[in-house]
């Protein structure tokens, strides 16, 4: 029974560390694009606008109310959304600094609900 126990104890334990890490704070911060575009390379962000146009098989342009940059949104990161330049989206993503361009290169893409 004390043998029972001890593994029932310790598969309730594994299980809450499993649970523990499922939340990882990627340390996006939400900011406006002109702000993003002033960052230093490899910052982590989160910005909220509309896609104007397709530049490129996964480059776009992406506007909010302060600016707009070239976003890079590999296939694999829509998760079966579909999206036109009217709906507002969420993109987090790394700031890459290249010599003359700056490019937000997205993780997670999200439709934001509007009101």
């Amino acid at each position: 029974m004390k043998k029972f126990l001890s593994i029932l104890t310790l598969t309730f334990a594994s299980l809450s560390l499993v649970y523990a890490v499922g939340f990882q704070d990627n340390g996006a911060s939400k900011t406006t694009i002109i702000n993003a575009l002033k960052m230093g390379n490899n910052s982590y962000v989160t910005v909220e606008g509309n896609i104007l146009k397709r530049v490129s098989d996964d480059k776009y342009i992406f506007k909010d109310s302060t600016g707009s940059m070239t976003v890079e949104i590999d296939s694999d990161k829509w998760n079966g959304l579909t999206v036109n330049t009217q709906d507002k989206l969420e993109l987090s993503g790394e700031i890459e600094k290249k010599m003359t361009s700056v490019i937000l290169d997205v993780d997670t893409v999200k439709k934001v609900e509007t009101k």
